[in-house]
This record gives structure tokens, C-alpha cells and sequence, in this order.
């Protein structure tokens, strides 16, 4: 990164980088016979390193504790520390404090748990929320312009 860069460019380049990163996993995942039969892979692996992106905090490429607690409770589903560990145990297999990227997409593609497969299905219930409120504002919006046009 060039040193003359100071506070929003060297972020912007930072998460320019990282979303390279994460995109040269992607691109494993689209080549790898496992996943072909998955339905909008590529939507869904787009999604994905958005999210994942989100949460790294420390951009080392890993959400640790303090990034699955914001997620979690951006979520509407604040865990405990306890339930956070054992969160990370059984994504990374117990080997790691943290959740690399290619352990994320692993975890939403494929089978998992009771407490991920909860999690999973409330960040599907919170995005279809607020995709139809989007909608219902949008149309609300487009409603009142083309109203007001006739006044």
C-alpha cells in the first residue's frame, strides 16, 4: 500500500484488497466439483464475501470474538461469550480462536449444526425482512412522487 495515503484511501485500498482476497476463495469455490450443483453459487459466494467483509474488524482476513458478537447482534441474535466459542469450535473444527473465509463459505454452503443452522436461517429471516421493507419503502417513495405529480 503507498505511504502517502492517509484515513479514508488507505481504508478504501485496504478493503479493496481484502475483497480481492476474498474473491480468489470465491473463485476456488465456483471451480471445486462440490459445490457445482449448488443453486446462484455465485450470487450467494457475492453475498457472502460482502458479509464476511463486514465483520472482519481487525482485516486480517479472520472474524474473531468481538466480530461474531457484532454480527450476531446486528442479527438480532446476541449470543454469549460461551456460545460464541463453541460458534467458532465447530465452524473451524476446534483449531482456531478465529473463522478464516474459506471456513465461513464452508459453514453457509454446507450441512451444520443446530446453533449455526439457527443462525443461518435468522440472517436469511433478516435480510428477507429488510429486503420487502426496502420494497414497501421503495414503492411507498414511487407512490407519493408520481401523487404529488398530479397536484
Amino acid at each position: 500500500m503507498p505511504s502517502n495515503l492517509q484515513g479514508g484511501k488507505a481504508f478504501g485500498l485496504l478493503k479493496a484488497q481484502q475483497r480481492d482476497k476474498l474473491e480468489e476463495v470465491n473463485k476456488e469455490f465456483m471451480e471445486d466439483q462440490k459445490y457445482r450443483d449448488e443453486e446462484d453459487l455465485a450470487e450467494k459466494l457475492d453475498s457472502f464475501k460482502n458479509k464476511y467483509a463486514e465483520f472482519d474488524l481487525n482485516d486480517q482476513g479472520e472474524i474473531d470474538m468481538m466480530g461474531l458478537k457484532r454480527m450476531m447482534e446486528k442479527l438480532g441474535v446476541p449470543k454469549t461469550h460461551l456460545e460464541m466459542k463453541k460458534m467458532i469450535s465447530e465452524v473451524t473444527g476446534g483449531c482456531s480462536d478465529t473463522i478464516n473465509y474459506r471456513d465461513f463459505v464452508k459453514m453457509m454452503l454446507g450441512k451444520r449444526s443446530a446453533v449455526l443452522k439457527l443462525v443461518s436461517v435468522c440472517v436469511r429471516a433478516c435480510f428477507n425482512l429488510f429486503s420487502f421493507c426496502l420494497v414497501s419503502v421503495l414503492e411507498n417513495s414511487v407512490m407519493q412522487n408520481s401523487s404529488s405529480v398530479f397536484y
